[in-house]
């Protein structure tokens, strides 16, 4: 009986994991680097931080709009805590992308302001 429902729950989290693959992360972006870029690149690279961003929030939606959808009727309790592990982790590691992202481009606008002056 336990290799069965061991098993079924390895088969299930399986099923899991393939759905959630359907919450993909959007391809990395190039941050110009501030104390070499022109004007122009600088836009360029707002305008690609500002579109990453929005699709990293749908990202974080995807994988939101999963969990809630999850059947977890009579599911057991493992693959439950296992799948809200893996959602966590996905999420936790999109936002925090995010913010080294946007970091980074914060960087880049101070070195080419210095640069400015």
């Amino acid at each position: 009986m336990f290799i069965k429902t061991t098993a079924i729950a390895a088969v299930a989290l399986f099923a899991c994991q393939s759905a959630w693959s359907a919450c993909n992360y959007p391809k990395k972006i190039f941050v110009p680097n501030g104390t070499v870029a022109t004007e122009d690149e600088m836009l360029e690279g707002q305008k690609a931080v500002k579109q990453y961003m929005v699709d990293m929030n749908e990202l974080l939606d995807c994988l939101e709009a999963e969990t809630s959808s999850a059947v977890t009727e009579g599911e057991d309790p493992q693959i439950t805590v296992e799948r809200e592990t893996i959602r966590s982790k996905r999420h936790n590691a999109a936002v925090d992308e995010m913010e080294t992202v946007a970091s980074d481009y914060n960087e880049a606008v101070r070195a080419y302001k210095a640069r400015q002056q």
